[in-house]
């Protein structure tokens, strides 16, 4: 997504009370180590982003919160028009409640346009996940 202010490319499954100026996904981008995004309860809860141009991306960043992370993160991709399809699990750590845990995952260097990143097992009894850095390493085609 875009830190100039720009429309980000991304959407997110849900956002906790709706309060997007507070929780909303552009904070998973704004380098702050103050904001997050913060999602609503339920299982599965997912960010995708459709990139402006096509990237080969070969590593994932992720900083949860620690009770509010995934056990099993899912990958999935796409090219334009195409539907998305598996490309790898992931299996990030909760550190612990009171901590922010980093997660950075190689993957199988991919070429596409879309990237799907669903959590599938959240820590939290709620389902709720709690992400404040979202990063795609790669590079732009």
């Amino acid at each position: 997504c875009p830190r100039d202010g720009g429309v980000c490319p991304c959407r997110v499954s849900s956002v906790l009370n709706r309060d997007v100026k507070q929780f909303g996904k552009k904070h998973m981008f704004d380098a702050s180590e103050e904001t997050c995004w913060n999602s609503d309860q339920g299982t599965c809860q997912w960010v995708t982003l459709d990139f402006p141009r096509t990237v080969k991306v070969s590593q994932l960043h992720v900083q949860f919160q620690g009770g509010f992370s995934s056990r099993l993160c899912t990958l999935e991709g796409c090219r334009a028009g195409e539907e998305l399809v598996k490309i790898s699990d992931l299996y990030p750590e909760d550190i612990n409640a009171m901590q922010i845990s980093f997660a950075a995952f190689q993957v199988e260097e991919t070429v596409l346009d879309k990237l799907k990143i669903t959590f599938e097992n959240s820590t939290d009894f709620f389902g709720r996940i709690v992400v404040y850095h979202l990063g795609v390493l790669g590079e732009r085609l």
